[in-house]
């Protein structure tokens, strides 16, 4: 089992942010910007802990150089289904440098951007007290 899925499964939140590049990259399935930056990443992936239901993954694929790494998950956001894949890239340190996550159906999607829109305010306060900590 990867060290990230076994983090997130265990919802060990210092084990998923201390996994984290200082330069890394989040691109959500529901916001047109990539986030850039541990803090605001950490942040993000609290927020969706705290929304998804019944959080599992189901499926791990790894690239044979160990550097690409992607993790198939099934959900559920609002009472809607959500299937998913997070694609991982580790630096030469073996830290998360990109985490791109794309999400179906469409309705699971918006049920996403509508309850970690919620999360925002949280999340952007979190994200400037370990910044400024």
């Amino acid at each position: 089992m990867h060290p990230f899925r076994k983090a997130v499964e265990d919802r060990d939140e210092q084990a998923i942010t201390d996994l984290l590049a200082e330069n890394v990259v989040f691109t959500s399935p529901v916001a047109f910007k990539p986030y850039p930056g541990k803090a605001i990443t950490a942040a993000i992936l609290r927020g969706v802990m705290r929304v998804f239901e019944d959080f599992s993954y189901v499926r791990e694929i790894a690239d044979p150089a160990g550097r690409d790494h992607a993790l198939v998950f099934t959900a559920t956001v609002a009472g809607r289904q959500i299937q998913g894949c997070d694609f991982l890239h580790f630096d030469e340190d073996g830290l998360i440098d990109d985490f791109t996550v794309m999400v179906r159906p469409l309705s699971a999607a918006q049920a996403l951007a509508e309850a970690m829109g919620a999360q925002f305010d949280r999340i952007a306060t979190e994200a400037t007290e370990a910044t400024a900590g």
